[in-house]
């Protein structure tokens, strides 16, 4: 597939309706190459838009990696795939200094972390040691090898993929490294008609050799500086604060979302109006985020792992519970 695009002028122009254009032609792209996924491929748009970072989680072989590398290409900016492998070395994702004998002084080597989009492939392999290299990059967009901090270039995503727990060899990720993912999608198994296209489409050639850029960083940069001005009212805003509160007292959950929750459902909800093609927040996207945002930062109580509860049904019902504001 092969979708041009314009470089922008000035990136300070982009308004709302140029977010939609132009993030549909990247849904377009992806969708030349993930058949039949457009909800995970929404959801990991509106974290790009976020400014967030994307936690796919699923059985092998279901298009985790090919979500994150069609995403990556559809952009033109800097992407790295990092291969998480028992062995890998925090230092082979920040970088390490290296002694130049040339100059006879130490050298930084940029490690994985320094793209745009990271592709972290099957996170959980690596242990969590190695997981806990991401954590400063994540959270403070910056990376401190030595006594130094090296900033990472905006937009800066990371999409890690991972299978499931009770797959062997695999290690559970660390709360604090959870909490740093805006999002958690599960891409499913395909229908079978999109399956029969699938055959079609990827049994004779890779149609993710032939994706080509629909957009660029300086683009991106400019639809999410567009989406930060999503007007978000203050009813909706005691909305979220009161969805999150209800994860805290629910009896269901020994842990709560955390204030870092808060604020990533309502950046995401900015975004999700956006592409909705809305200059404002309604209740509905607050809503519709809340299990993709906070489902897989809180932990099941014991009863409710005995009772056979999901943890999306538990925050399915403490979005219930929580009186709705006028959508006027």
């Amino acid at each position: 597939m092969s979708l041009s695009y314009d470089k922008p002028t000035d990136v300070g122009t982009y308004s709302l309706g140029d977010v939609v254009q132009v993030i549909g032609k990247v849904r377009q792209a992806i969708e030349g190459v993930i058949e039949g996924k457009r909800m995970p491929i929404d959801l990991a748009l509106v974290t790009l838009l976020a400014e967030g970072h994307l936690l796919v989680e699923d059985v092998p072989g279901v298009g985790k990696t090919m979500l994150a590398k069609a995403l990556g290409r559809s952009i033109a900016c800097t992407v790295r795939r990092v291969q998480f492998t028992p062995d890998l070395l925090p230092s082979d994702i920040t970088g390490v200094s290296i002694f130049n004998q040339e100059t006879r002084d130490f050298e930084f080597k940029p490690g994985g972390i320094f793209a745009n989009i990271v592709v972290g492939d099957e996170i959980n392999r690596a242990s969590p040691k190695t997981q806990s290299a991401l954590l400063e990059s994540m959270e403070e967009r910056q990376v401190s090898v030595d006594g130094t901090t090296y900033l990472l270039e905006t937009p800066f995503m990371v999409v890690a993929t991972q299978n499931p727990i009770e797959m062997e060899g695999t290690y559970p990720l660390p709360e604090a490294q959870r909490d740093r993912f805006m999002i958690r999608i599960e891409m499913g198994y395909p229908t079978p008609n999109s399956e029969l296209d699938m055959l079609d489409s990827h049994g004779s050639t890779d149609p993710l050799a032939a994706l080509q850029p629909v957009t660029d960083a300086a683009a991106v940069r400019g639809m999410i500086d567009a989406v930060k001005t999503v007007y978000l009212s203050p009813a909706v805003k005691h909305y979220i604060v009161q969805i999150v509160n209800a994860t805290r007292n629910s009896r269901d959950l020994r842990l709560g979302a955390s204030p870092r929750a808060t604020l990533q459902l309502l950046r995401a909800s900015r975004a999700f109006a956006a592409l909705s093609g809305r200059d404002y927040v309604s209740p509905d996207d607050v809503s519709a985020l809340a299990v993709p945002v906070l489902a897989h930062r809180v932990l099941p109580s014991t009863d409710a792992q005995l009772a056979r509860r999901t943890v999306s049904d538990i925050i399915s019902s403490a979005v219930h519970s929580v009186n709705v504001p006028d959508r006027r």
